[in-house]
């Protein structure tokens, strides 16, 4: 069986080459993966023969790119060799500080604070804008006001806010 595999194998590897590189993208990596499909049909071929030789060689390829596909995703986009367990946990989370969260859960609060203190109309022009993304206009049509209505109101909600927010932070 070996010898029929590596005929097999050697005829179509540089198509089998290429559906991988359609997945991963990276010339090294379909050749490094097409090498692993080969290994693997070669212990497949051991425990018995192999039906359809060429549909197995394509399958255990495209699975092959699938997974590093899947493991590349988990690890993240960056991939750094040599370093080993101590340098990587000196690596800080990418999480705020217990410090930072209560910062800005008090931020927030008197974000909240100070929102509530305004009219009616200027909170509702600010959630529509800065929280549902909604355009002047559209907000303008909702609420039945001029556009330049609803640019006064976020004018004035947002200096509101922030000299809000600004006290805090020199108090």
């Amino acid at each position: 069986m070996t010898g029929s595999l590596s005929a097999a194998f050697l005829l179509h590897r540089r198509s089998l080459m290429w559906s991988v590189m359609r997945i991963v993208r990276d010339p090294q990596t379909a050749e490094d993966l097409a090498q692993e499909t080969y290994l693997r049909a070669a212990r497949a071929a051991e425990s018995g023969p192999i039906e359809h030789l060429e549909a197995f060689l394509y399958q255990t390829a495209r699975n092959l790119a699938l997974d590093h596909l899947r493991r590349h995703r988990t690890r993240g986009n960056v991939q750094v060799d040599g370093l080993n367990t101590t340098e990587i946990e000196k690596v800080p989370a990418n999480i705020p500080t217990p410090e930072t969260v209560i910062i800005e859960r008090e931020r927030f609060h008197r974000f909240r604070q100070a929102l509530s203190a305004l009219p009616e109309r200027a909170q509702t022009v600010v959630m529509l804008s800065r929280v549902e993304g909604w355009q002047n206009g559209r907000i303008a049509r909702h609420l039945g006001v001029s556009e330049r209505t609803v640019f006064n109101d976020l004018k004035l909600a947002m200096v509101h806010c922030r000299d809000a927010l600004q006290r805090l932070d020199d108090g």
